[in-house]
C-alpha cells in the first residue's frame, strides 16, 4: 500500500471551460511528466534527478562567433599554418582600425537631439505651464520692430 494521497482531480468538463485552460495545460504537464518518471523509472536514478548538471546549455549560438576556425599550430610545429594565422590576425587588426564613414555629422545629430527635446518638454508641460508660455509670446513687442539697414564695417580700406 502507497503512503502517498491522491490528489482529488478536476473533472474533464470543468477543465474545458474557457477560463480553466491555463490549469487544464498544467495538468496535463503534470500527468505526462508522471507517466515519463514512470517509464523510464528503471534508467533514471535520484542521484540523476537531484544532481546538478555539468553543462550550460544556451539557447542561442553568439558565442561561437569569435571563435578561431580551422587547424592550429605552436611553437612552429607546422610553421605554414603559423604563417596563415599571422597574416588573419594581422588582417583583423586592419578591419577594426577602419573607422566607418559617418552618414550624419555630430553637429546635425546634435541638433536632431535638441529639437527632440524641445518636443518632450511640450508634451509633458502643464495646461498652465503652456498658457503662462503663451501669455509670455503674445505679451513680447517683437512682430513691432523692424530690422534696420546696417552698414558695412571699413575694413577693406
Amino acid at each position: 500500500m502507497s503512503t502517498k494521497k491522491a490528489r482529488p482531480r478536476l473533472s474533464k468538463g470543468i477543465l474545458e471551460m474557457k477560463f480553466m485552460q491555463r490549469t487544464k495545460a498544467k495538468v496535463d504537464k503534470e500527468i505526462e511528466d508522471a507517466e515519463g518518471r514512470e517509464m523510464y523509472s528503471q534508467e533514471i536514478t535520484q542521484k540523476m534527478l537531484n544532481g546538478n548538471s555539468n553543462f550550460i546549455i544556451e539557447p542561442s549560438f553568439m558565442h561561437c562567433e569569435n571563435l578561431i576556425e580551422g587547424r592550429l599550430s605552436f611553437r612552429g610545429m607546422n610553421p605554414e599554418i603559423e604563417r596563415l594565422l599571422e597574416l588573419e590576425q594581422a588582417e583583423r587588426v586592419a578591419n577594426t582600425q577602419h573607422e566607418q564613414k559617418k552618414e550624419v555629422s555630430d553637429k546635425e545629430m546634435a541638433k536632431f537631439f535638441q529639437a527632440q527635446q524641445v518636443t518632450m518638454q511640450k508634451k509633458f508641460q502643464t495646461k498652465a505651464q503652456f498658457k503662462a508660455k503663451r501669455n509670455n509670446f503674445e505679451n513680447t513687442s517683437w512682430q513691432s520692430k523692424k530690422p534696420k539697414f546696417q552698414k558695412p564695417d571699413n575694413d577693406s580700406e
